[in-house]
């Protein structure tokens, strides 16, 4: 079993990285409360905990990165969550953004190509107390088995919207999904208005890892 420690100097600067994010206009309040109570800092390797509460994406294994905390208020913020919503997540990564969407209290389906990144987020979340459904495989193909889904969050930059996870999505959920090169993606807001209408509003730049398509190992 895996030691959590989450000392007062931890929680401190948790308390500062919410003021922070606050200022960048996060104003939802569960959003806030999630980013206060989750130790990120047992997400990241030990070489960059004092890094954990600095806004900012750090490395994680297998080349990809932890999102910057703004990045994954912003995205969950845009989701507009409610609770027991059925959200698919896809890029599990190190775990957080999971753990951020289930201590809202979303039914989080989870998916991930990368074996390492998998296996440590399972590992990681049932000890801090949440138990959203692990998948390991191909987050372009989505999980067509479990939806339709309230909510679809992609946490890589894909250069077009797959559309397997478009039709995932039920009538009238919202798929929040960073869209374009590898320098610069546009943070999409994809709202399912129909069987066969979506629409899509613009929410500016991000920067993430690229979503691949197959698994990685």
């Amino acid at each position: 079993m895996m030691e959590i420690e989450d000392t007062f100097r931890h929680q401190g600067m948790r308390r500062k990285l919410v003021v922070e994010i606050r200022q960048k206009g996060i104003t939802d309040e569960g959003v806030l409360e999630a980013i206060n109570s989750i130790p990120r800092h047992l997400f990241m390797d030990n070489s960059f905990i004092q890094f954990a509460y600095i806004d900012k994406a750090f490395p994680i294994s297998a080349g990809q990165t932890i999102s910057q905390p703004y990045t994954v208020a912003f995205q969950t913020q845009s989701l507009k969550l409610k609770k027991f919503d059925k959200v698919l997540e896809v890029g599990t990564g190190s775990g957080y953004q999971a753990a951020v969407l289930c201590k809202m209290g979303a039914n989080v389906y989870t998916i991930e190509r990368h074996k390492a990144l998998y296996d440590f987020a399972r590992n990681l979340l049932p000890t801090l107390g949440f138990r959203p459904h692990f998948f390991y495989g191909d987050g372009y193909l989505g999980l067509p088995t479990y939806g339709p889904f309230d909510k679809i969050i992609v946490t890589a930059g894909a250069t077009f919207v797959p559309e397997p996870l478009k039709q995932q999505l039920k009538v009238g959920g919202t798929m929040v999904i960073p869209v374009g090169q590898s320098h610069l993606q546009i943070m999409k807001i994809i709202t399912r208005i129909s069987e066969n209408e979506f629409t899509g509003e613009d929410k500016g730049g991000f920067v993430f890892v690229p979503l691949l398509t197959g698994l990685a190992d």
